[in-house]
């Protein structure tokens, strides 16, 4: 499984992974949809909307081990 960082694109992260919008929305990032998310990053859009880099980097985690996990189940 690929890693996300938060390098990757918002919209990328949800058309790939859409079940991690829940995620990004608990930390405080309301971007599904928006235009803005065809270019910013998961960390530009993060500072944005003020959240700090150790928020961010936990974000990162969080979707990781879901993603992690969902992959461990499906085999």
């Amino acid at each position: 499984m690929e890693q996300v960082t938060k390098k990757i694109l918002i919209n990328e992260l949800i058309e790939k992974h859409p079940q991690v919008a829940e995620i990004l929305t608990t930390y405080g990032l309301h971007c599904v949809g928006c235009h803005f998310a065809s270019f910013d990053t998961l960390e530009d859009a993060s500072l944005i909307h003020g959240i700090d880099e150790e928020e961010i980097d936990m974000m990162v985690k969080d979707v990781n081990m879901v993603l992690r996990q969902e992959e461990e189940d499906a085999n």
